[in-house]
């Protein structure tokens, strides 16, 4: 499973809403525990970016481009964050995704490769450099 990514790595953190499953002092911890482990990643070199996303937004939609609510912070499906890895590999990437300080308290981690490019633009390429070969 160690594929090579040029483009680096996207950790997306998925999960519970902390601040009602974890006394004040457990979500001190756990919160203490997230910044050490992103500093060191950053101080590692391979953390880029990272930053946790507000509760709520905003979904545009459709055709006529319908803004409604959402996502909500009470779905277990809303991205509560991200980091951005600066590592050459998927297996690189879930070891450290397996380190989580959120994981043992509901948090999941979605680990996804950064595309070079616009995965429908390079198709598009394609499919015109055939007809007109």
């Amino acid at each position: 499973m160690s594929t090579q990514n040029q483009n680096g790595y996207m950790l997306l953190f998925r999960g519970t809403d902390l601040r009602k499953s974890l006394s004040p002092e457990e979500l001190q911890k756990v919160t203490d525990n997230w910044m050490a482990w992103f500093r060191r990643l950053t101080e590692e070199g391979k953390a880029v970016a990272g930053n946790p996303l507000e509760r709520e937004g905003k979904i545009v939609s459709g055709r006529d481009r319908i803004v409604s609510d959402g996502p909500f912070a009470e779905s277990k499906e809303a991205i509560g964050g991200y980091f951005l890895l600066d590592v050459a590999t998927m297996d690189e990437a879930l070891a450290i995704a397996k380190e989580c300080p959120g994981l043992p308290y509901g948090i999941r981690v979605e680990v996804r490769a950064v595309a070079p490019e616009c995965p429908l633009s390079a198709e598009t390429q394609r499919e015109a450099q055939f007809a007109t070969a």
